[in-house]
């Protein structure tokens, strides 16, 4: 006689877990539609290697000088050496490594930068978004007053007060990029405060601190994420400029902002001193973009649905 089977259940760790592989498995299938976000995401994965195990892949020290090389040309040139693949600067400094050691700063000053912009603005746009009435008022008043002024000048004036380093760079970009976060945090919460989800949560007897941080909070990680991508982009071009004008990290810190400052000077006679920083600040604000584009149509219902 035959034995019934009984029918095997998941237990919740394993539910769990074969969710998040159908998650991963549904994301690397979007990933794979799209090209742009592939080519996004490749470049990100190997900008961010690079920044990791700078000292690894670095042939020489980025602060090492040797004038006898100074101003020596690319390898793939006539007069140039493998022993310096990119050539040199004015110092005798391998523009290689030094490219490598910049990619170190573009990333802290994106990643912290966001990060301190986007807790900022997140507190203060769900504060004035679900609160209303004269808290909003008086926030978004404060918020519009900065965006009012053009970002870059209250960069510049303030980076011109406190003086250059590395932890002033991000605590500015933090502050000043706050109220485009408040403003997209608060206009998504004036949107989802009147959902159906919110009203049953209110009519239940949930708390204003329950309600926004049980139920609006996980709706809003979407647009923010997006919004932290590109906003990553534009800091590492705002690094960029501050170098440009000497107002980033000290002369002695290998970023491209101060190699695009340095090399402006030989421009004419020696560009490579100047061109290779460009190149790696454009690559790396492509990726940024790229990702930003797929994240936006991954993360936004209506386009994924379309998909």
């Amino acid at each position: 006689m035959a034995v019934a089977q009984q029918p095997v259940s998941l237990g919740d760790d394993e539910y769990e877990e074969q969710g998040a592989w159908q998650r991963l498995a549904y994301i690397g299938r979007l990933l794979r539609r799209d090209r742009g976000g592939m080519i996004g995401s490749v470049l990100f994965v190997l900008i961010v290697l690079t920044a990791m195990f700078a000292p690894v892949i670095a042939p020489h020290d980025p602060l090492k000088q040797n004038l006898r090389a100074a101003k020596q040309p690319p390898a793939w040139t006539e007069e140039g050496t493998w022993e310096y693949p990119l050539g040199t600067d004015n110092l005798g400094r391998d523009m290689f490594s030094r490219i490598i050691y910049g990619t170190r700063v573009s990333l802290t000053v994106g990643f912290f930068g966001v990060l301190i912009a986007c807790m900022l603005g997140l507190i203060s746009g769900l504060v004035a978004g679900y609160r209303g009435g004269t808290i909003d008022n008086v926030l978004m008043s404060i918020i519009n007053l900065f965006l009012a002024i053009p970002y870059l000048v209250i960069v510049v004036v303030i980076a011109s007060i406190l003086g250059r380093s590395l932890f002033i760079v991000i605590l500015i970009f933090g502050i000043t990029d706050s109220p485009l976060f408040a403003r997209v945090t608060r206009g998504e919460v004036l949107r989802i405060r009147q959902s159906g989800y919110v009203e049953s949560a209110r009519s239940a007897g949930a708390s204003n601190f329950r309600i926004q941080f049980d139920h609006i909070l996980p709706n809003l990680i979407g647009p923010l994420i997006t919004l932290a991508t590109f906003e990553m982009s534009a800091m590492i071009f705002y690094e960029a400029g501050l170098g440009f004008l000497g107002l980033s990290v000290p002369p002695s810190v290998p970023s491209w902002g101060n190699m695009l400052a340095q090399g402006r000077k030989y421009l004419d006679i020696y560009p490579w001193i100047a061109i290779y920083p460009g190149i790696a600040i454009a690559i790396t604000a492509l990726s940024f973009n790229l990702l930003g584009d797929w994240l936006r149509d991954v993360l936004d219902p209506r386009l994924r649905r379309s998909r």
